[in-house]
């Protein structure tokens, strides 16, 4: 499946809980082992980032879309 999405986590699923509305799916996450992130320059820049910096990911979103 392709989508436009760029951070993109391939897993497998471990549990599936059904509610009345709502499912929680939970994920178990092998590849890719990279997430590319797109920030301004200025944060960049602001934050000192170099090869080799640790780094905490975090993504900023309100939904996560499964594909299968």
């Amino acid at each position: 499946m392709e989508l436009s999405a760029r951070n993109q986590l391939n897993g497998k699923v471990t549990n599936v809980d059904l509610g009345a509305v709502m499912a929680n799916i939970k994920i178990e996450i092998s590849e890719p082992n990279t997430i590319t992130a797109v920030i301004t320059k200025e944060s960049a820049e602001k934050l000192g980032l170099t090869e080799g910096d640790d780094v905490t990911a975090i993504i900023k979103s309100t939904e996560v879309i499964i594909g299968k």
